[in-house]
């Protein structure tokens, strides 16, 4: 019988905030471990759910982005008969994080230190990069391909059970919230998201786990509703261009986080969003039609 276990890495004292999974199988894998802020949390929760140091065999990252991968080298140590699984052209940023980490310190600035903490190089010859067509961790743990929020973004079926490991596939989804779209610079890609979103819709899976918060076997609908929030937020920043109208990321941060009020309280929101502020959401969408513009012949 599946079991699988959301960890709430409480993540600067947060709750529902950053979610780490177990899945408890014969070879038992780790989904996503979070920052290294959090690192002792879920080493602490490990333990209580029964995996020790000499446990743990697979850790599956959805991607490389380090409020999902960013405390994988320090676990590493800490377990040493692990094995890391990432999408193969996110893999050199795990072995060599140093432009990872530039790149996120330019996103967060002053607070990058504080929110994310230092980032340890992964050895190579503990990474199993994966390609479209590979084997996943294990028979019946089956990596999808799922661009959108980055390029090389992987989700994790776990075929005995139905539930798609869904990283940021599936949006932002706190305290039962409708889904919120998690799009920041430099590398989301839209057309691909739509793809990817459509791709669930055919896999159907019975639940899916998000990073960002969560179980939720609502599926369907929050699948219409990120695809109809993806397309309203990229028609919105391409007005905003051709009116020439700066203001518009405050306005749309506001906006999502008093949808968000009723589902978590004022202070909660006020929290995540601090951290994870909607402007810097909208600042990704302008930097991808951008970039598109450039590419355009």
């Amino acid at each position: 019988m599946s079991a699988s276990t959301c960890i709430d890495l409480l993540h600067l004292g947060v709750e529902g905030s950053i979610a780490c999974y177990l899945i408890e199988a014969e070879e038992p894998t780790v989904v996503d471990p979070g920052p290294t802020t959090t690192l002792d949390r879920l080493v602490d929760e490990l333990a209580r759910l029964g995996v020790g140091s000499g446990d743990l065999r697979h850790i599956a990252l959805t991607h490389v982005h380090l409020d999902h991968a960013g405390a994988t080298g320090h676990l590493l140590e800490l377990f040493p008969g692990a094995t890391v699984h990432v999408h193969a052209d996110g893999a050199s940023h795990m072995s060599d994080p140093e432009r990872l980490v530039a790149s996120t310190r330019r996103t967060f600035g002053d607070a990058h230190d504080t929110l994310w903490g230092e980032v340890k190089p992964v050895p190579t010859d503990r990474i199993r990069p994966w390609r479209p067509g590979d084997a996943g961790p294990w028979q019946g743990l089956s990596p999808r391909e799922t661009p959108g929020h980055i390029a090389h973004h992987v989700a994790f079926l776990d075929e005995r059970d139905g539930t798609l490991f869904a990283g940021d596939s599936m949006g932002v989804v706190l305290s039962g919230a409708p889904p919120i779209p998690p799009t920041p610079p430099p590398a989301v890609d839209l057309e691909a998201w739509g793809r990817t979103l459509e791709y669930v819709g055919r896999l159907a899976p019975e639940r899916f786990a998000a990073t960002h918060f969560g179980f939720r076997s609502d599926v369907e609908p929050c699948r219409v509703e990120l695809t109809e929030k993806l397309r309203a937020l990229e028609a919105r920043v391409r007005a905003s261009f051709e009116a020439d109208d700066g203001s518009d990321a405050e306005a749309y941060d506001k906006e999502v986080r008093e949808e968000l009020t009723p589902f978590m309280g004022p202070e909660r929101v006020s929290r995540y969003f601090g951290m994870f502020s909607a402007a810097t959401d909208w600042a990704g969408v302008a930097f991808y039609l951008k970039r598109k513009q450039r590419e355009a012949p």
